[in-house]
């Protein structure tokens, strides 16, 4: 691994917390290039929601590379973009009624989150936005700008104005819709009306905390009544990561903007889309744009995805291993420690060890997980939750046996 050392940046993470060199994988397991096998709950953190090399999604791909299809294009348009496109209405918008309008950003999502930013204020024009304690939103300085864990926005090394955090409803003792209420329509709170709201329906990397279905319903109102747009982030959780394709579809709740990328090329390749309400498409051609904008094989990936969520049912299977993860962890993990806590949704789930006084808990359950060829994340306030995100076509001898090496880690490390 000399190689690494002396060329790659220090800015690198991961390879850190899982330090041996990769070669191969194959849907819920990754090999590395000596021999070593290890169970990934990790699924890039979100980008692999059907697993490494799917063979469906990946013969579509192979087969389009063979008949030379086109490999950019930018936002021209192409048989892959259509194809997409309308799998997209078909598959998705139409059945759950939607109107949305879709854009193609430049690969990563924190470039979707830059857009909706940006036509948020263009739309309202206002300046101010929104966001909540424990967000991430992404890197670039807009999305920075909304994401609220100091370490993170300190490397920015400049200003991130224009944005008002307000209390996740986990945790804040008092009631934040009227929170938020009050400082829109008090004068005297020195916050000027905002031209949206961004949320995560589910923080990820906030340590797995989710806002109730009643929480965002009420927010949805909040935001009717004081025209504020509601822009959800379900770049993690969306794709299917909670159950049903949108992460917000259980409160009934429609949002004007919602941002998808990791796990909708379903094959682990760069794409960043910006879903708006068709009101709201009012970009000037080119106002935002990008040299990578629509993926051409990330196109032919989340087309393919979409047949194979279809055809595997995946939203109930999700359902089914959601219950299979809860009883879990609710008979064998968290007897291990009274100060044990447990969240969790469809296939995402977090064993929170804050309440402990001992901070590398986390780290010392993630490493003994590793060393038991477990590949896992941990999140939150000092990395004290450790985050359970398998595959969704993970099958169940794989999950339990990932579920019982955590078992016998926390067991170990108590």
């Amino acid at each position: 691994m000399d190689i690494f050392e002396r060329l790659e940046s220090d800015v690198r993470s991961y390879s850190r917390n899982f330090p041996v060199v990769f070669g191969r994988a194959k849907m819920s397991k990754m090999y590395t290039r000596d021999g070593g096998e290890y169970l990934d709950f990790f699924c890039g953190a979100g980008a692999l929601n059907y697993g490494h090399n799917n063979a469906y999604i990946k013969e579509r791909i192979i087969d389009y590379i063979n008949s030379d299809g086109m490999s950019h294009a930018l936002d021209m348009f192409t048989d892959a973009k259509e194809k997409f496109l309308t799998a997209f209405e078909q598959k998705i918008l139409k059945p759950k009624g939607y109107t949305y309008k879709i854009m193609s950003c430049s690969p990563s999502g924190t470039n979707a989150v830059e857009a909706a930013l940006k036509l948020s204020r263009k739309v309202k024009k206002r300046q101010g936005v929104f966001a909540f304690t424990g967000s991430f939103h992404g890197m670039t300085l807009g999305a920075l700008s909304v994401t609220s864990g100091k370490t993170v926005r300190a490397g920015a090394g400049t200003s991130l104005p224009d944005v008002t955090f307000v209390p996740h409803p986990n945790s804040f003792p008092g009631n934040t819709i009227e929170y938020i209420e009050n400082i829109i329509t008090d004068e005297y709170s020195g916050v000027m009306k905002p031209a949206a709201i961004i949320l995560e329906t589910v923080q990820a990397e906030g340590g797995v905390q989710i806002m109730p279905d009643a929480f965002l319903r009420s927010l949805r109102d909040l935001c009717d009544r004081h025209d504020v747009l509601m822009i959800v982030d379900d770049i993690q959780v969306g794709c299917g990561r909670t159950g049903a394709f949108f992460s917000f579809e259980n409160a009934g709740v429609v949002p004007d903007m919602i941002m998808l990328s990791k796990s909708i090329s379903g094959y682990g390749f760069p794409m960043s889309l910006l879903l708006m309400k068709p009101e709201l498409d009012v970009f000037s051609p080119g106002e935002h744009n990008g040299t990578f904008r629509g993926n051409q094989l990330a196109f032919v990936g989340a087309a393919a995805a979409l047949e194979l969520r279809e055809n595997l049912d995946l939203e109930s299977r999700t359902y089914e291993n959601e219950k299979i993860i809860k009883d879990f962890i609710g008979r064998r993990i968290l007897p291990l420690g009274e100060k044990l806590l447990h969240r969790g949704r469809g296939m995402i789930h977090g064993i929170d060890f804050e309440r402990y006084e001992d901070d590398r808990l986390s780290y010392r359950v993630a490493h003994t997980c590793f060393e038991n060829g477990l590949i896992i994340e941990r999140a939150g306030r000092n990395d004290c939750v450790l985050k359970i995100m398998p595959a969704l076509t993970i099958n169940r001898e794989e999950l339990i046996t990932g579920l019982t090496i955590i078992e016998e880690a926390i067991g170990n490390s108590m």
